[in-house]
């Protein structure tokens, strides 16, 4: 039987750090409706969470308070959704008395999930051999209720929906899309895997101009007819670039304005996810409808910034919300760039990661040559200059963001000037 309970001593921060670990494997839930009946706050909340959790952004998700009784009475008159969640104290005996009770007002498509508070593996085999889809012993956590209802909905056998990496630059010219493009790149070449750049800076983006390539035809195409989005007529769209990786072009002219719905890219994003095992998106810096909405919904984000204050406060703002819009996710990662600029005044990387808490996933040196010739010549850093510093750290940027490897963290006293004028910045 499921004993999915875990212990509640550990504290609430644990907690979180367990939540979020367990949700990076999970897969989006599919458009379906869910309605949830509980007794107790300790199973409502965490009910209540999964359903704003990004992974369940295209599920239907309503919590009531009340038990089994409370259901019954409810679908006398309403019809049942695709899967109920039922908190339960009842005993074995009478919980399956009122389980028969509601079977009555159900129709037979619907998936039920009973949360229970006894752990009886006789109990568990009479209620999977009565139709139950699963029995979950409380207390439960935010990714136990997502990964039933995952373990149910989501077909295992269908294809791996690949990981998608969103970069932004936190204020222009950081040089977000050029480190975009060469990790991606880097990521094809270094483990011979699949990989698909979107540029979705449709009036300038530079991926065409990065990669020396001219496509006919490229993301446009796509947003601006989402309902012929499927694999072949994406595949239609994709520049060859290099033996493992294809580049959504932007058309990058202002024929035409491109103001789009919060979801325009959305099919265009979920179908490139399902031809390659990696999909790195290069968003311009902006914020509008969709490109929040593509944020929030991008399993891994990639902040770029240079090492001054406006792009500290505007890192920070954006680390902030993201935070927010995605509660259950690690933070967005940082990557310092050109630092080291000659007589340039600059902010440490120490005392830029102090106020936003987290440390710098790369700290990249100003090398003008070295960029400056890859992108006059349409290729990337590593095609230069292989055994040039940068290149290795793309390598490593590559590595971390493929779980290959991990941040190093650096552990140095900051000097916390820096708070304050982030503070007086804004």
């Amino acid at each position: 039987m499921t004993n999915l309970a875990y212990d509640h001593d550990i504290g609430a921060e644990r907690g979180d750090q367990h939540d979020i670990a367990a949700m990076q494997a999970l897969r989006p839930i599919p458009r379906i409706s869910i309605q949830a009946f509980c007794e107790s706050e300790g199973v409502s909340a965490p009910v209540q969470r999964a359903g704003e959790d990004r992974r369940m952004s295209k599920a239907h998700l309503k919590v009531h308070m009340g038990g089994i009784s409370t259901a019954i009475d409810f679908y006398q008159t309403a019809p049942t959704p695709n899967l109920i969640i039922l908190e339960s104290r009842s005993e074995p005996g009478e919980l399956l008395e009122q389980l028969a009770q509601l079977a009555e007002h159900c129709d037979p498509s619907t998936k039920v999930v009973v949360i229970g508070h006894y752990n009886d593996v006789g109990l568990y085999r009479e209620l999977i051999r009565n139709g139950i889809s699963e029995y979950v012993v409380a207390p439960v956590s935010m990714a136990d209720i997502v990964s039933v209802i995952a373990t149910i909905f989501v077909d295992p056998d269908a294809d791996p929906i690949g990981r998608s990496i969103a970069f932004i630059g936190a204020k222009g010219g950081t040089g977000s899309s050029t480190i975009a493009h060469n990790v991606g790149w880097a990521i094809s070449s270094l483990f011979r895997s699949e990989v698909v750049v979107a540029d979705l800076d449709l009036a300038f983006g530079t991926a065409n101009i990065n990669f020396d390539q001219d496509p006919a035809q490229g993301i446009a195409e796509a947003v601006f007819s989402p309902e012929r989005v499927d694999e072949v007529y994406l595949d239609r769209l994709l520049a060859q670039c290099a033996e493992n990786l294809s580049l959504l072009a932007a058309p990058s002219t202002l024929e035409r304005t491109y103001d789009f719905e919060p979801d325009a890219f959305a099919q265009v994003i979920d179908t490139a996810q399902r031809t390659a095992p990696v999909l790195v998106l290069d968003i311009p810096h902006l914020w509008s409808g969709w490109s929040r909405n593509t944020l929030m919904h991008a399993d891994e984000v990639v902040i770029t910034a240079t090492p001054e204050l406006a792009n500290l406060r505007n890192t920070k703002n954006l680390m902030d919300m993201l935070k927010r819009l995605r509660p259950n996710d690690p933070p967005p990662k940082l990557i310092l760039n050109q630092c080291g600029v000659q007589k340039r005044p600059e902010i440490s990387a120490q005392d830029f990661a102090e106020p936003l808490d987290v440390e710098p996933m790369a700290v990249i040196p100003f090398d003008p040559q070295l960029f400056g010739n890859a992108a006059n010549n349409g290729r990337m850093l590593g095609e230069m200059d292989a055994k040039s510093p940068v290149v290795a750290t793309i390598n490593e940027i590559a590595h971390v963001l493929t779980g290959r490897a991990e941040i190093k963290v650096r552990r140095k006293p900051g000097l916390g000037s820096i708070i304050e004028k982030l503070r007086r910045a804004k």
